[in-house]
């Protein structure tokens, strides 16, 4: 047997991430790709697997420690001498966020992704993590704050709600302090407060306290747990429709020729093993629409908008888990087979679990399609730190007049949510006219 030293993989831009569980000591045998220990960054929780086979021979973090790209972990004793190579693959359970989630949850970026679905609006306004905290909670004590056992996350949230971490009692794994401890000490600190008055100038929401309702007295009920994609793109979700003015622009894009193409492409390419969807012509499209509107390839900072040189374009993937969003990186420099087949393999990677926070990371502008799945129009939650988000419905073929008579057409819906403390109508007006000008005739991007 040869000792090694489990060293955190690479994790993207993170650094000092906590670790927040450690789920070996020494002595313990583990297999190949036993997760060894968690870390949690505010956009993502991935675990730290195990190269080889082995026995753990010491470990070298705790919970709380924050660690960066290269940090042992703990040194194994593996049963072969050839996993000393091995390079270690970190395997992320959730992203930012919706991430996002975010996440945009994520925060994300990762995240930040739940938004493509039919009912995300509804979900959203259905969660309790807005309720504030009651005014006259007491002031936070900034030191047991920190010294509080929970992840960045949930440290972000309860700040939010201006919580004192040290009155809260953790009911996670060593009494960690999870989302659900904060939100029912709200609840409890809200049920004994007495009402207050509207605070002047809007400062605060004064949201009434979540109700309590025993569901199981009108017919029979199953509680299951959220995943961990929903529990951390959900928090960037509720921030991001709070917190950003959104406006949504929808139009019609008249795709029949550039359906017929695709089809036609995909006859084609048969033996290339690349299938070509909607989507990558949508990726595409939107490159040209960015550079042409270049406050929508943009993020607010404080009183500056950064605007981006660069055209990296997130896409939701639908998991068993919830819903991501990876990122086609430098999209404007890839044609749409290129970006078909990276689509593809990023999406497979996010059904398996194994997208790392690097394919998650950096996005300027967020696509959220229904697909084939049905719906006419919705309203997408922009992903921050982006101002901007296209979503997508079935297309269906309708109807339309040409002059002279009545042509069947097939048209696909669109979508435009867009951040008007950076947007203004006009804008996204024209954003959607010229984008839906380019899918008509893709021939005009080249102009």
């Amino acid at each position: 047997m040869s000792a090694i030293e489990v060293k955190v993989p690479d994790i993207g831009d993170f650094t000092d991430i906590p670790v927040i569980e450690v789920l070996v000591k020494p002595g313990d045998t583990v297999k190949a790709e036993d997760s060894l220990v968690t870390l949690e960054s505010d956009k993502a929780t991935m675990d730290v697997p195990s190269p080889a086979g082995g026995v753990v021979k010491d470990v070298r973090v705790k919970i709380g420690d924050k660690v960066s790209e290269g940090t042992v972990v703990l040194t194994l004793e593996a049963a072969e001498a050839k996993a000393a190579a091995a390079p270690v693959a970190a395997a992320a359970a959730a992203p930012t966020v919706p991430t996002v989630a975010s996440a945009p949850a994520a925060a994300a970026q990762a995240t930040p992704a739940r938004e493509a679905a039919p009912a995300a609006p509804g979900a959203v306004a259905a969660t309790p993590r807005d309720a504030p905290a009651t005014p006259a909670a007491a002031p936070v004590d900034g030191e047991a704050f920190k010294a509080a056992h929970a992840s960045p996350s949930v440290r972000a949230f309860a700040r939010q709600l201006g919580v004192d971490l040290a009155r809260v009692t953790g009911s996670g794994p060593k009494n960690r302090i999870l989302q659900e401890d904060v939100q029912a000490y709200v609840k409890r600190t809200l049920a004994g407060a007495a009402a207050v008055p509207p605070a002047a100038g809007g400062g605060a929401l004064n949201l009434l306290p979540w109700p309590q309702v025993d569901f199981a007295k009108f017919g029979p009920v199953e509680s299951k747990p959220l995943s961990r994609i929903k529990k951390i793109s959900g928090a960037n979700l509720a921030r991001n429709w709070v917190m950003i003015p959104h406006v949504t622009n929808h139009d019609d894009a008249d795709i029949i020729d550039l359906e017929a193409f695709r089809v036609r492409l995909n006859k084609e390419n048969e033996k290339g093993g690349v299938k070509v969807t909607m989507l990558a012509f949508l990726i595409k499209a939107a490159c040209a629409a960015l550079a042409k509107f270049q406050e929508f390839n943009a993020s607010l900072d404080g009183d500056n908008l950064i605007y981006k040189k660069y055209f990296h374009i997130g896409f939701a993937a639908d998991t068993p888990n919830g819903l991501v969003v990876p990122v086609i990186r430098n999209a404007d420099q890839k044609g749409v087979l290129a970006i078909a087949k990276e689509m593809g393999e990023l999406s497979a990677k996010a059904r398996e679990g194994k997208l790392g926070p690097t394919d998650m990371q950096g996005g300027c502008f967020s696509i959220s399609s229904l697909g084939g799945i049905g719906g006419t129009y919705f309203t997408p939650i922009i992903n921050a730190p982006e101002v901007a988000i296209l979503g997508v419905c079935r297309s269906t073929t309708r109807p339309v007049w040409n002059g002279a008579t009545f042509v069947p057409r097939l048209i696909l819906p669109l979508s435009l949510s867009w951040d008007h403390r950076v947007i203004d109508g006009a804008a996204a007006a024209r954003f959607n006219a010229y984008f839906g000008a380019l899918l008509a005739d893709m021939r005009r991007m080249v102009l």
